[in-house]
């Protein structure tokens, strides 16, 4: 955690540091824990044939002047340093960030959220929609992509030959038919 603040915080709870202040991150509920569960899962299959980099869940990052945990996070092999991951806040911007939006999020600030995680160099945002059933790739403000159910989410220009059915991220039981 950075040093700016002198307040005492809950060691059980996790913080971003957004203007100089920390700002509590909501714990995952069930749903938005088994769906990037899930998307870690393919990912991380993914990673394990292609060996382009890094997934990592809930890891601070350096975005600009705020430290940022993104729900799950992509790093380029490239970009890895050479000793691997640093124990601490990683001192850069990842190359993907996801946000599985929870049911108290506010639209403004995920918006916010998204927006800064381009200008700090995230080169793609997913936003995980489980009330929509929907990821939304952001790679620019205009550059924009929504897969929804029934889809499979691809992302070609980042991880080339990825592929995963949004209905097998978005199952949440273990009965299909109840999701």
């Amino acid at each position: 955690m950075s040093a700016v603040m002198e307040i005492a915080l809950d060691p059980d709870k996790s913080y971003e540091i957004v203007n100089g202040q920390p700002e509590e991150k909501e714990m995952a509920g069930g749903k938005h824990g088994v769906i990037g569960a899930n998307l870690i899962r393919d990912l991380g299959m993914y990673l394990k044939v292609h060996k382009r980099g890094l997934v990592c869940s809930e890891t601070n990052f350096k975005i600009g002047q705020n430290e940022r945990i993104p729900d799950i996070a992509f790093v380029v092999a490239e970009r890895v340093p050479p000793g691997g991951m640093p124990e601490g806040v990683v001192g850069f911007a990842p190359d993907l960030a996801v946000e599985i939006i929870s049911p108290n999020d506010v639209h403004d600030k995920v918006s916010e959220k998204v927006l800064e995680y381009l200008e700090a160099g995230v080169r793609q945002v997913w936003l995980v929609s489980p009330r929509l059933r929907s990821i939304t790739i952001f790679r620019s403000a205009t550059d924009v992509q929504i897969f929804t159910e029934g889809s499979d989410l691809t992302s070609e220009d980042l991880l080339p030959g990825f592929r995963c059915s949004l209905k097998e991220i978005f199952q949440t039981s273990l009965n299909s038919s109840v999701d």
